[in-house]
């Protein structure tokens, strides 16, 4: 976007000295939720989905490089793909606060996998048409094509943004 339109969209949201000065450690998540909401209020659903998802990529690739010891993640990709995400999704529910915040996390292993939030920080004080998650969307499909099989692909069914109970993505490979 450049750096006038996100210092805007940052300003707009309330967190200008964030971007001035990147947080070093875990952060409210209600400034969290205010980006988001700036993020559709400003640019519009298409253009808050993009950014979502390629920032969903990045934080996959940063818990690739920083977060999930390399040691695991060579079992992880030696084992079966169900196996494989059985023992992620131990590793994800346990870590799942630093990402679902004050929202109730669940992960079922099958085919599909299916992951759900209840009461999702991102999409509190949303009414969308179409489901908004793509941050998360992106991210668990990163870590999954990695680590359990590499045609992984997330679609998210529901969406608390959209009226649903819950938001709830469903993980499938082929």
């Amino acid at each position: 976007l450049g750096d006038a339109a996100t210092t805007a969209l940052f300003a707009g949201a309330g967190l200008a000295q964030q971007l001035a000065q990147p947080p070093q450690h875990m952060v409210d998540e209600r400034h969290v939720t205010r980006l988001h909401a700036e993020l559709q209020r400003v640019l519009g659903t298409a253009m808050a989905r993009e950014i979502s998802r390629d920032a969903g990529r990045r934080t996959g690739d940063y818990l690739l490089a920083h977060r999930i010891p390399r040691a695991a993640q060579a079992v992880l990709k030696r084992l079966p793909a169900p196996l494989a995400a059985r023992a992620l999704l131990s590793a994800i529910r346990g870590h799942a606060w630093t990402f679902a915040g004050s929202g109730d996390f669940t992960a079922r292993a099958g085919h599909p996998v299916v992951l759900t939030i209840r009461h999702n920080p991102l999409c509190r004080g949303a009414r969308l048409a179409q489901p908004a998650c793509d941050f998360y969307a992106a991210t668990f499909e990163r870590l999954f094509r990695e680590l359990v099989h590499p045609q992984t692909c997330v679609v998210e069914t529901d969406c608390e943004a959209c009226g649903d109970p819950m938001c709830r993505f469903e993980l499938r490979w082929r």
